[in-house]
């Protein structure tokens, strides 16, 4: 699956167009805010959202930004994640 990268937005569309998954980080204040992962039933259980993660994090990190989690699915990647830790 190969990731469209937008500001404050990593996605995946179908053949048809239609939205497969997403992340979303939009900044405010100068911190990328982690609010919103979305993975269609058809793709869950393969890792995908897993690789958003790790996505958004390199884009965040590009930025030089800081990240604030506040997406249950980001909350709990970031906790298995510790090296990312400074990034919060």
């Amino acid at each position: 699956m190969e990731f469209q990268k937008g500001p404050g937005r990593v996605f995946a569309l179908g053949e048809d167009g239609s939205l497969l998954a997403e992340i979303t980080f939009p900044v405010q204040g100068g911190v990328a805010v982690i609010d919103h992962t979305f993975v269609h039933e058809s793709l869950r259980g393969q890792g995908v959202a897993g690789r958003l993660m790790e996505e958004a994090v390199a884009c965040i990190r590009r930025q030089g930004l800081k990240a604030k989690p506040v997406c249950s699915y980001a909350i709990s990647w970031l906790e298995k994640h510790p090296e990312h830790r400074d990034l919060l």
